[in-house]
């Protein structure tokens, strides 16, 4: 099992994610990013959770035993991190975070200077100084070649300007209520700051982060959280960010979820029409419904999919010339603002196609049907290889001769194996559904 997984490195806080494998990864990427380093500095910033600070403190002693100079900026949202980095001319920036994981767990993400997370040879690289005893001890710098580290609290400016220039310079969000779940995470003061900034009336729920209950029965995991709460304010749209806030869940003014397809193919249009959609591209991953491939294709836009992960995403993005893209799961990426999802920037652009179409978000983020889907996760002890699991193949080639589209994936993230099935009849698809997790628990086992 490698080092790192599908979004940087990501496990149970004290027991993956420990202060002694945080410190050698600290050295570890010191070591790899000093080869092209300009300004010898380096951004550190973190989410909410307890275990944050003892992972910091763990990268930081790395990174300065290696010799560089070390910004910490504390909680701090996931493109966030990545922006400032690159504002402030640094040669790299760590999230310290397991984004919409449980408090227990934590993790580690990197961004190269420009804000881009790493490509998989860069993780490979850093994995094999990381295991190296030998190089990790003689790189330790010596007397005043020992770097330093200072705590900056007030970049926060920075990104809210920032972001607040995506916003339509003639639009405001004047006469707008919105209800905010920031998850008890990194956005809980930036996210706010931001609509009330533009005008709009604000209420913000689950902002009291404590160490513990970040994602906690709130934010983008659970909507059903922030639906209630825009029906009982009687508010005209609802955002929920996930705990390091580049995830996104929209909740319309009936107190009812959007679909992230929904939302990105709406989004995708108003991106056209405001002739803002570079080279007419859009990119998706494997997960989102083929329903958002057909609905823009009838728009002139053309779709991309990427392998799942925000990362993998903005790669394409630049592979085909694309300036828009995302997940369905909420990781949305305007690439002129951000090099990764940005739930806040995300909303902005949301709210900016409300209020100048003048319409409700009942009327306009739902501008397709999609096709019966059915999803389900299964946790599993081993992620044995898809390809060595005797009688898969035999069963998806039933599967497809029934023109139900599959997608068998193990998480990332998690001890988990997610499941999809696409097709034109919801109770065959259950059906099937059934028979595929029954296979999967036997073969599993």
């Amino acid at each position: 099992m490698g080092l790192f997984g599908t979004d940087g490195i990501r496990g149970k806080a004290g027991e993956k994610v420990t202060a002694l494998n945080s410190l050698k990864l600290g050295m570890a990427a010191g070591i790899y990013f000093r080869k092209n380093a300009k300004t010898n500095k380096i951004l550190v910033g973190k989410d909410t959770r307890r275990s944050g600070y003892m992972i910091e403190n763990a990268l930081v002693s790395g990174l300065t035993a290696v010799g560089f100079k070390v910004i910490q900026i504390g909680p701090f949202p996931t493109p966030a991190v990545a922006f400032i980095a690159s504002d402030m001319r640094c040669d790299a920036a760590i999230m310290i975070s397991a984004s919409h994981n449980p408090y227990y767990d934590n993790g580690i993400k990197f961004f190269d200077s420009e804000g881009n997370k790493l490509t998989k040879e860069d993780e490979k690289a850093i994995e094999a100084i990381y295991n190296s005893e030998e190089l990790l001890e003689s790189e330790q710098k010596q007397g005043k070649e020992i770097g330093r580290s200072k705590r900056v609290e007030d970049v926060i400016g920075r990104y809210i300007v920032h972001i607040k220039n995506s916003f339509p310079k003639n639009l405001n969000l004047t006469g707008i209520r919105i209800v905010i779940d920031v998850a008890n995470g990194a956005g809980y003061k930036v996210g706010p700051t931001i609509f009330e900034e533009l005008g709009a009336e604000v209420i913000t729920i689950n902002n009291n982060p404590n160490g513990f209950n970040i994602n906690e029965a709130c934010g983008a995991m659970h909507p059903e959280v922030l639906a209630k709460a825009v029906r009982e304010y009687r508010a005209d749209i609802g955002i929920a960010l996930d705990g390091d806030a580049d995830r996104i869940v929209v909740v319309d003014e009936k107190g009812e979820i959007v679909n992230g397809d929904h939302l990105m193919g709406a989004l995708a249009l108003y991106q056209k029409e405001k002739n803002r959609l570079k080279n007419n591209a859009f990119v998706t991953t494997i997960m989102s419904n083929s329903a958002l491939d057909d609905f823009l294709a009838k728009h002139g836009i053309k779709t991309y999919r990427s392998a799942v992960g925000d990362k993998n995403v903005a790669k394409m993005m630049r592979e085909v010339g694309a300036n828009f893209g995302g997940e369905e799961s909420g990781h949305i990426i305007f690439s002129d603002y951000s090099s990764t999802g940005d739930g806040i920037l995300s909303g902005l652009q949301a709210l900016a196609m409300m209020v100048e179409k003048n319409k409700k978000a009942s009327e306009i983020f739902r501008p397709f049907k999609l096709y019966p889907q059915v999803k389900s996760n299964l946790e599993v002890q081993e992620k044995v290889p898809l390809e060595k699991i005797k009688g898969l193949k035999e069963l998806q080639k039933e599967i497809e001769d029934k023109n139900i589209r599959h997608l068998f994936r193990y998480s990332g993230t998690e001890n988990k194996i997610r499941l999809l099935l696409e097709g034109d009849n919801k109770k065959e698809l259950n059906r099937w559904m059934q028979r595929v997790e029954e296979f999967f628990k036997k073969a599993l086992s």
